[in-house]
């Protein structure tokens, strides 16, 4: 199956509506939050600086940006209308942030016109990372910074030994909501090869041990997929769910998975020469 958020806007609306709560969730995770903090901490942002999240779902991460240090303005943007008008509902409280209906690949923005983008677990969905990122770049002033982090996705496990069952649940869940699962080995080349000058990348490690939460819903949805696609009878995956839940409740639940930031930045002598590039 595709990557449903590849195709977000064709997505049934409840469908999408069901996302929007499980991209809420992410965003209230204590880790999730760390880890974003984290890299956040190590950009430079200039005085008054205007901020664009690409891929902006929800608008979680977008807030938080609006109220970081040195920010005057947050705009994020996102193909799915639901999670646009959920995003402009949550942030309507927050005065210096914005959120616009678009494709990441075809901004509507000015050239130079932000001092910083960040682009937070939305590569690894694109078809065409290439053109996001030459998007970002378009986008950013010279000096400007550029922020990446996504799931490594080809080390997401719940194992507790050899062929557990719930890892089928997992496996569906990579073919159905991850379009390239190995994206963040290549970002480093990827990131360079449109121009940016980039720092070395930093690794995050997400565990969920004892309580399951967030990467429950992982077991979920990748158990309607196997139901979906034949793969598996509604019973069987019915149990694998109970299964999971059983692990939590015991507390007796394990998952991990690897994340990964790269902070690269647009260099000034590179800026005379757009002009000719386009």
């Amino acid at each position: 199956m595709a990557d449903l958020y590849a195709t977000i806007s064709e997505v049934d609306q409840n469908v999408q509506e069901r996302l929007a709560d499980v991209l809420e969730m992410r965003a209230a995770d204590v880790q999730q939050l760390e880890m974003l903090e984290s890299y956040l901490s190590e950009i430079d942002f200039p005085n008054e600086s205007r901020v664009l999240e690409i891929g902006s779902g929800t608008g979680g991460v977008t807030r938080t940006l609006a109220r970081w240090p040195g920010v005057s303005e947050a705009v994020g943007i996102d193909p799915s209308p639901v999670f646009i008008s959920k995003a402009r509902e949550l942030g309507s409280a927050v005065p210096n942030l914005t959120f616009e209906h678009g494709d990441g690949r075809s901004l509507p923005f000015n050239d130079q016109s932000f001092d910083v983008v960040v682009i937070h677990t939305t590569m690894c969905h694109v078809p065409d990372p290439e053109e996001l990122v030459s998007e970002a770049y378009r986008v950013l002033r010279p000096n400007g910074c550029l922020a990446v982090f996504d799931g490594d996705y080809a080390t997401a496990t719940i194992a507790k030994g050899d062929f557990d069952p719930l890892e089928a649940c997992i496996h569906a869940f990579r073919d159905s909501f991850v379009h390239d699962q190995w994206l963040v080995r290549r970002l480093p080349v990827l990131v360079q090869s449109c121009g940016f000058d980039v720092k070395p990348m930093r690794s995050h490690g997400y565990m969920e041990a004892g309580k399951g939460s967030y990467m429950l819903t992982w077991i979920d949805r990748g158990a309607d997929v196997l139901v979906q696609t034949g793969s598996m009878v509604k019973e069987k995956a019915d149990a694998l769910k109970s299964e999971a839940r059983r692990r939590s409740d015991t507390n007796n639940w394990f998952g991990h998975i690897a994340f990964a930031s790269i902070l690269a930045i647009k260099p000034e002598k590179h800026c005379y020469l757009d002009q000719y590039i386009k």
